[in-house]
C-alpha cells in the first residue's frame, strides 16, 4: 500500500505567531518536522500542505515538496484531503502536524501498519500513558480509551476511565488504565475524503474534537501505543525548551 505524508501548514497561529518560521536552530520548525517525516521507512513521499506563498518559500528553500492548497478551509484535514484528492496513486495518507518537530519515523510508522493491519480501520492515531495526575486532569491533555482489539472507544478532555474511587496507585497499573492521545493520524485515502463531507457531530462540538465525529459517524479507529509523548509546539516556552534540545 503506497503512504503519502501530508503536513498541513499555516503561516498564522494564534498562540505562537508564524511558529512554523521560526529558525533559531537554524532550521525552521517547518524543517524539522519535514525532515522527522522522511524518517519515516514506510512512507513514499512527503508534501507540505500550504495556505500562504511565505510557506512555500520556506519550504522551497530546503528542497522539500510543497502544494499551495486554498487558504479558506477550516481545518488541517481539509488541507490535507485537497492536496491527497491530487495524489489518487496513495492508498493511505498520513497526517502529521507540522508543529511537532520531534516527532519519530518509528511513530509515524506504527500509525501506518495499525491501519494496514486492521481492514475495519478507515483511522489510526497514537495513543501514550498517563503517569501524571495533573495531566490526567488537564482539559488541554485528551484521552483516550480503546478495546482490547486497540480501537477507540471514546475520546475525551475528561478523565477517563473515571475511576469511582481514586487511588494514586491507578496511575502506576500494569497495563496502563490511562492514555493520553496523540494527534497523528493515517487515514485511508476514500474514507479522507468522505470525512470532509461529514457535518460536525454534536459529541465533536461539545468536546471540541475532530476526531469524535468519526467515531459519531461509526467509522473504526485503530490505536497504536507508543511509549513516550510527542512533544509539540505551541507556546513561546515550547519553542524554547525545543531549541535548547537542538542546539
Amino acid at each position: 500500500m503506497k503512504t503519502l505524508i501530508v503536513i498541513p501548514a499555516r503561516l498564522h497561529s494564534t498562540r505562537l505567531p508564524r511558529k512554523l518560521l521560526l529558525n533559531e536552530t537554524g532550521k525552521t520548525v517547518l524543517e524539522h518536522t519535514y525532515r522527522a517525516a522522511q524518517a519515516s521507512a514506510k512512507a513514499d513521499e512527503v508534501i507540505v500542505a500550504a495556505d500562504d506563498v511565505e510557506i512555500v518559500d520556506a519550504v522551497e528553500s530546503f528542497g522539500g515538496r510543497v502544494e499551495m492548497t486554498d487558504a479558506g478551509h477550516r481545518s488541517g484535514t481539509d488541507r490535507i484531503a485537497e492536496v491527497a484528492s491530487r495524489h489518487p496513486d496513495f492508498d493511505i495518507v498520513v497526517n502529521v502536524q507540522g508543529d511537532e518537530p520531534e516527532l519519530s519515523g518509528d511513530a509515524i510508522d506504527l500509525a501506518i501498519s495499525m491501519l494496514a493491519e486492521d481492514e475495519l480501520a478507515q483511522v489510526s492515531t497514537l495513543a501514550t500513558p498517563i503517569s501524571d495526575a495533573a495531566q490526567l486532569n488537564d482539559a488541554a491533555c485528551v484521552k483516550v480509551v480503546f478495546d482490547h482489539a486497540r480501537r477507540a472507544m471514546y475520546f475525551s478532555r475528561s478523565p477517563i476511565p473515571a475511576a469511582k474511587l481514586w487511588s494514586d496507585d491507578l496511575l502506576k497499573a500494569s497495563p496502563p488504565l490511562f492514555w493520553q492521545h496523540i494527534g497523528l493520524y493515517a487515514y485511508r485515502r476514500k474514507f479522507l475524503a468522505e470525512y470532509t463531507t461529514l457535518t460536525a457531530s454534536p459529541l465533536e462540538q461539545t468536546e471540541s474534537l475532530e476526531q469524535l465525529r468519526v467515531l459519531q459517524a461509526g467509522v473504526t479507529i485503530s490505536v497504536g501505543q507508543i511509549d513516550h509523548p510527542i512533544a509539540g509546539i505551541d507556546t513561546a516556552e515550547d519553542y524554547r525548551l525545543f531549541v535548547s534540545r537542538h542546539k
